[in-house]
Protein backbone atom coordinates (compact mmCIF):
# COMPACT_ATOMS: atom_id res chain seq x y z
CA UNK A 1 0.00 0.00 0.00
CA UNK A 2 1.61 3.28 -1.03
CA UNK A 3 1.80 5.96 1.46
CA UNK A 4 -0.43 8.69 2.49
CA UNK A 5 0.68 12.27 1.08
CA UNK A 6 -0.41 14.59 3.58
CA UNK A 7 -2.78 17.84 2.23
CA UNK A 8 -1.16 20.81 0.50
CA UNK A 9 0.30 23.29 1.84
CA UNK A 10 -1.45 26.27 -0.35
CA UNK A 11 -2.52 25.42 -3.75
CA UNK A 12 -2.80 28.97 -4.59
CA UNK A 13 0.98 29.55 -4.77
CA UNK A 14 3.24 29.12 -7.54
CA UNK A 15 5.23 26.87 -5.90
CA UNK A 16 2.93 24.61 -4.72
CA UNK A 17 3.45 21.82 -7.53
CA UNK A 18 7.01 21.59 -6.59
CA UNK A 19 6.47 21.61 -2.88
CA UNK A 20 3.87 19.12 -3.69
CA UNK A 21 6.16 16.74 -5.64
CA UNK A 22 9.00 16.84 -2.59
CA UNK A 23 5.86 15.81 -0.11
CA UNK A 24 5.71 12.67 -2.49
CA UNK A 25 9.79 12.18 -2.58
CA UNK A 26 9.71 12.20 1.17
CA UNK A 27 6.15 9.96 1.64
CA UNK A 28 8.09 7.68 -0.37
CA UNK A 29 11.84 7.62 0.80
CA UNK A 30 10.03 7.52 4.53
CA UNK A 31 8.50 4.45 3.44
CA UNK A 32 11.07 2.53 1.72
CA UNK A 33 13.32 3.25 4.80
CA UNK A 34 11.49 1.57 7.27
CA UNK A 35 11.13 -1.94 8.56
CA UNK A 36 8.17 -4.16 6.48
CA UNK A 37 5.25 -4.57 8.73
CA UNK A 38 5.75 -8.67 7.36
CA UNK A 39 9.77 -8.57 9.07
CA UNK A 40 9.92 -9.55 13.20
CA UNK A 41 9.43 -8.16 15.79
CA UNK A 42 6.52 -7.20 13.55
CA UNK A 43 4.32 -5.27 16.34
CA UNK A 44 7.32 -2.71 16.89
CA UNK A 45 7.13 -2.44 12.85
CA UNK A 46 3.93 -2.18 13.05
CA UNK A 47 4.34 0.83 15.48
CA UNK A 48 7.01 2.79 13.92
CA UNK A 49 5.26 2.76 10.29
CA UNK A 50 2.12 4.23 12.30
CA UNK A 51 3.79 6.98 13.78
CA UNK A 52 5.90 8.41 10.96
CA UNK A 53 3.57 7.27 7.47
CA UNK A 54 0.28 8.67 9.44
CA UNK A 55 0.23 11.96 7.77
CA UNK A 56 1.79 15.29 8.84
CA UNK A 57 3.52 18.14 7.29
CA UNK A 58 6.80 16.93 6.23
CA UNK A 59 8.09 20.93 7.01
CA UNK A 60 11.70 19.53 8.15
CA UNK A 61 12.24 17.01 4.96
CA UNK A 62 10.60 19.80 2.67
CA UNK A 63 13.33 21.79 4.06
CA UNK A 64 16.10 20.29 3.42
CA UNK A 65 15.43 19.91 -0.40
CA UNK A 66 14.27 23.42 -0.45
CA UNK A 67 17.39 24.39 1.35
CA UNK A 68 19.38 22.85 -1.71
CA UNK A 69 17.30 24.38 -4.22
CA UNK A 70 17.95 27.45 -3.31
CA UNK A 71 21.91 26.43 -3.26
CA UNK A 72 21.42 25.03 -7.20
CA UNK A 73 22.15 21.49 -5.81
CA UNK A 74 18.98 19.83 -6.28
CA UNK A 75 20.52 16.16 -7.95
CA UNK A 76 22.50 15.95 -4.91
CA UNK A 77 21.81 12.55 -2.45
CA UNK A 78 19.54 14.61 -0.29
CA UNK A 79 16.60 11.50 1.08
CA UNK A 80 18.59 10.13 3.51
CA UNK A 81 19.26 13.56 5.40
CA UNK A 82 15.34 14.42 4.88
CA UNK A 83 14.48 10.92 6.07
CA UNK A 84 16.77 11.31 8.95
CA UNK A 85 15.62 14.32 10.38
CA UNK A 86 11.86 13.36 9.97
CA UNK A 87 12.12 10.25 11.77
CA UNK A 88 13.99 11.76 14.17
CA UNK A 89 10.64 14.38 14.71
CA UNK A 90 8.72 11.48 14.22
CA UNK A 91 10.21 9.26 17.16
CA UNK A 92 10.17 12.99 19.31
CA UNK A 93 5.90 13.19 19.00
CA UNK A 94 5.80 9.63 19.70
CA UNK A 95 7.86 10.49 23.18
CA UNK A 96 5.97 13.53 24.05
CA UNK A 97 2.49 11.87 23.82
CA UNK A 98 3.29 9.81 26.48
CA UNK A 99 1.50 9.93 29.95
CA UNK A 100 4.72 10.55 31.69
CA UNK A 101 5.28 13.85 29.01
CA UNK A 102 2.22 15.95 27.02
CA UNK A 103 -0.19 12.94 28.02
CA UNK A 104 -1.67 13.08 24.92
CA UNK A 105 -4.28 10.92 22.91
CA UNK A 106 -4.58 12.73 19.70
CA UNK A 107 -1.58 12.85 16.92
CA UNK A 108 -2.22 13.88 13.38
CA UNK A 109 -6.23 13.34 13.88
CA UNK A 110 -5.86 9.96 15.35
CA UNK A 111 -5.06 7.98 18.35
CA UNK A 112 -1.74 8.41 19.41
CA UNK A 113 1.14 5.91 19.11
CA UNK A 114 0.71 4.50 22.97
CA UNK A 115 -2.76 4.19 22.46
CA UNK A 116 -2.76 1.87 19.73
CA UNK A 117 0.17 0.26 20.70
CA UNK A 118 0.19 0.66 24.78
CA UNK A 119 3.03 2.79 25.84
CA UNK A 120 5.66 -0.01 26.40
CA UNK A 121 6.24 -0.69 22.38
CA UNK A 122 5.05 3.11 21.59
CA UNK A 123 8.97 4.06 23.80
CA UNK A 124 10.39 0.73 22.08
CA UNK A 125 9.35 2.09 18.27
CA UNK A 126 10.65 5.58 19.27
CA UNK A 127 14.12 4.78 20.65
CA UNK A 128 14.15 2.39 16.77
CA UNK A 129 12.82 5.28 15.15
CA UNK A 130 15.51 7.44 16.57
CA UNK A 131 18.42 4.67 15.43
CA UNK A 132 17.35 4.48 12.42
CA UNK A 133 17.76 7.71 11.65
CA UNK A 134 21.21 7.90 12.33
CA UNK A 135 21.97 4.54 10.42
CA UNK A 136 20.10 5.83 7.64
CA UNK A 137 22.39 9.45 7.61
CA UNK A 138 25.30 7.62 8.42
CA UNK A 139 25.09 5.21 5.30
CA UNK A 140 24.59 7.87 2.82
CA UNK A 141 27.43 9.72 4.70
CA UNK A 142 29.56 6.70 4.27
CA UNK A 143 29.26 6.68 0.62
CA UNK A 144 30.41 10.15 0.36
CA UNK A 145 34.09 10.59 -1.14
CA UNK A 146 33.68 13.85 1.63
CA UNK A 147 34.36 12.39 5.24
CA UNK A 148 34.19 15.53 6.72
CA UNK A 149 30.78 16.62 5.33
CA UNK A 150 29.42 13.21 6.75
CA UNK A 151 30.75 13.40 10.57
CA UNK A 152 29.42 17.29 10.35
CA UNK A 153 26.10 15.81 9.09
CA UNK A 154 25.87 13.38 12.00
CA UNK A 155 27.27 15.83 14.36
CA UNK A 156 24.44 18.17 13.17
CA UNK A 157 21.70 15.92 13.79
CA UNK A 158 22.84 14.66 16.86
CA UNK A 159 23.56 17.83 18.84
CA UNK A 160 19.73 18.81 17.42
CA UNK A 161 18.16 16.60 19.16
CA UNK A 162 20.42 16.15 22.10
CA UNK A 163 20.43 18.38 25.52
CA UNK A 164 21.09 21.33 23.94
CA UNK A 165 18.37 20.76 21.27
CA UNK A 166 15.28 18.76 21.26
CA UNK A 167 15.80 16.50 24.38
CA UNK A 168 17.00 19.37 26.55
CA UNK A 169 14.09 22.01 25.40
CA UNK A 170 11.86 19.46 26.33
CA UNK A 171 12.98 19.39 29.77
CA UNK A 172 12.69 23.12 30.32
CA UNK A 173 9.22 22.40 29.20
CA UNK A 174 8.34 20.27 31.66
CA UNK A 175 10.32 22.19 34.39
CA UNK A 176 8.12 25.19 33.06
CA UNK A 177 4.75 23.96 33.72
CA UNK A 178 2.96 25.79 36.67
CA UNK A 179 5.54 28.74 36.59
CA UNK A 180 6.11 32.03 34.91
CA UNK A 181 8.92 32.68 32.13
CA UNK A 182 9.93 35.66 30.93
CA UNK A 183 9.78 35.98 27.31
CA UNK A 184 13.65 35.52 26.76
CA UNK A 185 13.07 31.99 28.35
CA UNK A 186 10.23 31.11 26.64
CA UNK A 187 11.62 31.74 23.01
CA UNK A 188 14.96 29.89 24.79
CA UNK A 189 12.89 26.74 25.25
CA UNK A 190 11.23 26.95 22.33
CA UNK A 191 14.54 27.29 20.50
CA UNK A 192 15.63 24.13 21.70
CA UNK A 193 12.59 22.24 21.90
CA UNK A 194 11.23 23.54 18.53
CA UNK A 195 13.79 25.35 16.74
CA UNK A 196 16.66 22.90 16.70
CA UNK A 197 15.28 20.16 14.38
CA UNK A 198 14.28 22.85 11.94
CA UNK A 199 17.70 24.58 11.91
CA UNK A 200 19.45 20.96 11.37
CA UNK A 201 17.03 20.11 8.79
CA UNK A 202 17.95 23.54 6.65
CA UNK A 203 21.58 22.69 8.19
CA UNK A 204 21.87 19.29 6.34
CA UNK A 205 20.31 20.64 3.17
CA UNK A 206 23.10 23.09 3.23
CA UNK A 207 26.28 20.43 4.35
CA UNK A 208 24.46 17.95 1.65
CA UNK A 209 25.09 20.98 -0.98
CA UNK A 210 28.62 21.73 -0.11
CA UNK A 211 27.80 24.93 1.23
CA UNK A 212 30.23 26.84 2.75
CA UNK A 213 30.19 28.38 6.66
CA UNK A 214 29.36 31.89 5.40
CA UNK A 215 26.58 30.48 3.34
CA UNK A 216 25.29 27.88 6.51
CA UNK A 217 25.25 31.20 8.95
CA UNK A 218 23.27 33.17 6.40
CA UNK A 219 20.44 30.15 6.48
CA UNK A 220 20.69 29.52 10.01
CA UNK A 221 19.32 33.05 10.14
CA UNK A 222 16.18 32.15 8.08
CA UNK A 223 16.08 28.45 10.16
CA UNK A 224 16.08 30.23 13.83
CA UNK A 225 13.43 32.97 12.49
CA UNK A 226 10.80 29.70 10.92
CA UNK A 227 11.50 27.40 13.81
CA UNK A 228 10.40 30.47 16.63
CA UNK A 229 7.43 31.18 13.91
CA UNK A 230 6.45 28.03 13.96
CA UNK A 231 5.87 27.50 17.27
CA UNK A 232 4.12 30.93 18.00
CA UNK A 233 1.71 30.05 15.39
CA UNK A 234 1.75 26.36 17.42
CA UNK A 235 0.66 28.20 20.67
CA UNK A 236 -2.33 30.86 18.66
CA UNK A 237 -3.53 27.02 16.98
CA UNK A 238 -3.19 25.83 20.70
CA UNK A 239 -6.17 29.04 21.67
CA UNK A 240 -7.86 29.29 18.79
CA UNK A 241 -7.59 25.80 16.79
CA UNK A 242 -10.26 23.16 16.97
CA UNK A 243 -8.97 19.93 17.77
CA UNK A 244 -10.37 18.16 14.58
CA UNK A 245 -8.54 21.00 12.20
CA UNK A 246 -5.56 20.90 13.81
CA UNK A 247 -5.15 17.20 14.16
CA UNK A 248 -4.20 17.07 18.22
CA UNK A 249 -6.03 18.14 21.27
CA UNK A 250 -6.58 22.16 21.37
CA UNK A 251 -6.38 23.90 24.64
CA UNK A 252 -3.68 21.37 25.78
CA UNK A 253 -1.16 23.86 27.16
CA UNK A 254 -3.83 25.68 28.84
CA UNK A 255 -5.58 23.06 30.50
CA UNK A 256 -1.82 21.94 31.83
CA UNK A 257 -1.01 25.63 32.44
CA UNK A 258 2.10 25.84 30.14
CA UNK A 259 3.47 29.30 29.15
CA UNK A 260 3.18 30.33 25.84
CA UNK A 261 3.49 33.14 23.87
CA UNK A 262 -0.72 34.24 24.11
CA UNK A 263 -0.15 33.67 27.62
CA UNK A 264 3.21 35.91 28.15
CA UNK A 265 2.77 38.50 25.59
CA UNK A 266 -1.25 37.89 24.57
CA UNK A 267 -2.61 37.87 21.43
CA UNK A 268 -1.85 40.53 19.54
CA UNK A 269 1.72 40.77 20.39
CA UNK A 270 1.76 37.16 19.10
CA UNK A 271 1.00 37.79 15.79
CA UNK A 272 3.06 40.58 15.59
CA UNK A 273 6.13 38.59 16.50
CA UNK A 274 4.79 35.75 14.18
CA UNK A 275 4.66 38.72 11.25
CA UNK A 276 8.33 39.87 12.59
CA UNK A 277 9.65 36.51 12.50
CA UNK A 278 8.33 36.15 9.11
CA UNK A 279 9.78 38.86 7.70
CA UNK A 280 13.12 38.49 9.30
CA UNK A 281 13.25 34.72 7.64
CA UNK A 282 12.59 36.51 4.05
CA UNK A 283 15.04 39.03 4.74
CA UNK A 284 17.59 36.56 5.57
CA UNK A 285 17.31 34.58 2.00
CA UNK A 286 16.79 37.48 0.00
CA UNK A 287 20.35 37.00 -1.80
CA UNK A 288 19.65 33.79 -2.96
CA UNK A 289 16.64 35.42 -5.19
CA UNK A 290 14.12 33.29 -7.15
CA UNK A 291 16.04 30.11 -6.07
CA UNK A 292 14.43 30.65 -2.54
CA UNK A 293 11.31 30.24 -3.81
CA UNK A 294 10.68 27.07 -1.80
CA UNK A 295 12.24 28.43 0.94
CA UNK A 296 9.90 31.52 1.14
CA UNK A 297 6.86 29.23 0.71
CA UNK A 298 7.75 27.28 3.55
CA UNK A 299 8.23 30.56 6.10
CA UNK A 300 5.11 31.66 4.95
CA UNK A 301 3.40 28.34 5.48
CA UNK A 302 5.13 27.87 9.05
CA UNK A 303 3.24 31.49 9.85
CA UNK A 304 0.10 30.92 8.50
CA UNK A 305 -0.80 27.30 9.01
CA UNK A 306 -4.25 26.36 10.36
CA UNK A 307 -2.37 22.64 11.86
Amino acid sequence: MPPTVPNRLNPNSESEPALQALIVRAEHALDRSLPPVGQPPTELHRAMRYAVLGGGKRLRPLLVYATAHALGEDGRPLDAPACAVELIHAYSLVHDDLPAMDDDALRRGRPTCHIVFGEAMAILAGDALQALAFEILAGETGRSADAATGIAMLRCLSRACGAEGMAGGQALDLAAVGRPLSLGELEHMHACKTGALIRASVQLGALASGADAATRDVLDRYADAVGLAFQVRDDILDVEGESAVIGKTAGKDAAADKPTFPSIIGMDASRARLTELTDLALAAIAPFGDRACLLAELARYAARRAH
